[in-house]
């Protein structure tokens, strides 16, 4: 028996029974886009840190802090996702809880900065504590409720956690040049915690829940980029007069923004989601996802700072900054996902190919990034008409 809860209606209390993997019309709630949005705050942040990274001329520093603390962000908002696809009960202790890692988050975020230019990670872990905490709360709560290897199965998720935060804890006391290399072994550890706790018994998460949670955070993932982009835009029109400059920048970034998106949601994920064998390397693989949407807003903005000569690094460097993180987005997406719904071998190059072009526009001095979007438009365009090419008769 499933408990589900009641549209605009929010019991004191209820019984954290699983849900169930095939409910019907199953949506993401409120709740879990106020979570998403926060979580943004997060984003942003690493995404500023690595634009003045960028800019500044240190982009081996910037793009290895950037891939910390990103990590971060991203394994908390996943393990919230996929626990709630499961077990959400939408009463007011949940709720409480997941205010609580809301609040984490946005520690988290404050500590960003700090955990990227000068490796103190202390507001962070506190921050990432105080998610933890919440979490392992709700899947002992799970694990009251359950049975047999259900029960089991939540049961070893909090020990993960526990253990893990413990490792994160003591991630504060370790000599600062041993911190990058002890974060490396945590996370490690913390994306085994799935593997080890479900081999035996998968979480009851719902397929299409979970694709719609995740095509929402590259949602607001892509429309961070277009903030961040505008911002950076308008600066500099107020600041420097290079128009001409900043137009080819603003009008392919927006081009690749939009195809990201037509790009992403062209084909039925959920279909894929079958067992835990096609989720986890899918879920897991989002972190280049999300990282690169979120990279080619920090991307842009270097490009516009190079344009008005706010960023002492070559033309080259600048439009790395957009190319690379364009091309990583294209290639990700294809592998995916898209390339398990592509029929013949045009369809299947399209993406790879487009991805490569791309690159080749860093060489295109300061039309580079105009150029990387005519290529992303025309990768949509070609993409459509082979979909909906006449497939030859047997």
């Amino acid at each position: 028996m499933t408990s589900t809860p009641a549209a605009g209606h929010t019991r004191p209390l209820r019984h954290m029974t699983p849900r169930s993997r095939d409910e019907p019309n199953r949506a993401a709630t409120p709740l879990e886009l106020f979570f998403d949005l926060c979580f943004v705050v997060a984003v942003a942040q690493a995404g500023l840190q690595l634009v003045h990274a960028l800019a500044e001329g240190h982009p081996g520093t910037g793009v290895v802090g950037y891939l910390y603390v990103f990590f971060g962000a991203w394994w908390a908002w996943m393990n919230f996702t996929w626990f709630a696809s499961a077990y959400d009960c939408d009463d007011v202790p949940y709720r409480i809880a997941t205010f609580v890692q809301i609040s984490g988050v946005l520690v988290y975020a404050a500590g960003v900065p700090r955990a990227f230019n000068d490796n103190d990670w202390t507001i962070a872990v506190i921050g990432y504590l105080i998610m933890r905490v919440a979490l392992t709360t709700q899947w002992l709560r799970a694990a009251f409720a359950e049975t047999g290897p259900g029960r089991r199965t939540a049961l070893e998720y909090a020990a993960g956690l526990v253990i893990c935060q413990a490792g994160w804890v003591g991630l504060l006391f370790v000599p600062d040049g041993a911190k990058r290399w002890l974060f490396l072994v945590l996370a490690a550890a913390e994306l085994l915690i799935p593997l080890v706790a479900e081999r035996n018994q998968q979480t009851p998460w719902h397929a299409h829940h979970i694709v719609e949670r995740y095509g929402l955070f590259t949602l607001i993932v892509l429309g961070e980029t277009m903030a961040a982009s505008t911002v950076a835009v308008q600066s500099a029109l107020d600041e420097n007069e290079a128009l001409g400059e900043l137009l080819p920048i603003a009008a392919g970034g927006l081009l690749i923004v939009f195809a990201a998106w037509w790009i992403y949601f062209a084909v039925p994920a959920h279909e894929r989601l079958i067992s835990n064998r096609q989720a986890i390397p899918w879920g897991y693989g989002h972190i280049l996802i999300f990282g690169s949407a979120a990279a080619i807003g920090a991307g842009i903005e270097v490009a516009v700072e190079h344009a008005v000569g706010e960023a002492h690094i070559s033309a080259f460097a600048a439009n790395a900054s957009v190319t690379v993180p364009a091309a990583l987005f294209l290639l990700t997406v294809w592998l995916l996902h898209a390339r398990h719904f592509k029929r013949g071998r045009a369809q299947q190059l399209t993406l790879p190919v487009s991805a490569l072009a791309i690159l080749a526009c860093t060489f295109a001095g300061g039309w580079a990034v105009l150029a990387a979007g005519l290529v992303a438009a025309a990768t949509v365009a070609v993409g459509v008409t082979l979909a909906n090419r006449p497939t030859a008769p047997a």
